[in-house]
């Protein structure tokens, strides 16, 4: 699956994340906002930003 974040603009590692699903909040590794996956679209993930990180 592939996510871009909205804030960096970079691809997030989703690879520790084995049970993705919408709702759940992950942390993008580049830089470190946390984002609310909202949708899964086949291999494309749609977060939204929750809060401004580190």
């Amino acid at each position: 699956m592939k996510l871009i974040c909205p804030e960096c603009k970079n691809e997030v590692d989703l690879s520790s994340y084995t049970d993705l699903a919408v709702g759940q909040v992950i942390e993008c590794n580049v830089c470190g906002i946390s984002l609310l996956i909202s949708a899964i679209e086949g291999e494309n993930v749609v977060a939204e930003v929750v809060d401004e990180g580190k």
